[in-house]
């Protein structure tokens, strides 16, 4: 016994998991994901866990105990992420290169500047600016052409490459 008379906490599952039916659980996940992906519900800075629930027909308890178990995050998190994927692909796009970060985030759903960076940081440890610079750079390097095998050499004892 120890001296304290201390016990070690059990981690439990949260109830709401052993009372759900797994083929609900797969079917809400399915529409959800219709919703995020092919929808792109998540660029809508006033879509909601209530909206989510009112369209897919169920509440916000249901999507919210969905979203904890395939997503292992709240409603807010998973968004976040949907949106923090989507800018990050933007950032790289060279289609995308006209458009400054902000105009980025407004794209992607989040109303202002300050949560997107923040967000942004959180998910990849960097701003999205310099996100945007190292994958111009990793983009650039890319599109160099390589340099042709040098052959002979001039006068000046310098080699002529082939072009």
């Amino acid at each position: 016994m120890s001296k304290y008379n201390l016990t070690e906490k059990k981690i439990k599952a949260p109830l709401y998991r052993s009372l759900l039916n797994p083929t609900l659980v797969e079917e809400l996940y399915q529409q959800i994901m219709a919703k995020f992906i092919v929808e792109k519900k998540y660029r809508d800075p006033d879509y909601s866990a209530q909206l989510l629930a009112e369209e897919l027909g169920t509440n916000t308890r249901y999507i919210s105990a969905v979203i904890n178990l395939r997503f292992q995050d709240n409603y807010s998190q998973m968004v976040n992420e949907f949106r923090i994927k989507d800018a990050m692909y933007m950032l790289k796009d060279k289609h995308n290169a006209k458009m400054t970060v902000e105009d980025i985030a407004l794209a992607v759903g989040f109303s202002n500047r300050q949560s997107f960076y923040a967000a942004f940081y959180k998910r990849t440890g960097t701003s999205p600016r310099e996100y945007r610079e190292a994958n111009a750079l990793e983009m650039t390097r890319r599109a160099e052409p390589k340099k042709a095998a040098s052959v002979g050499s001039t006068k000046k004892g310098k080699k002529k490459e082939n072009a």
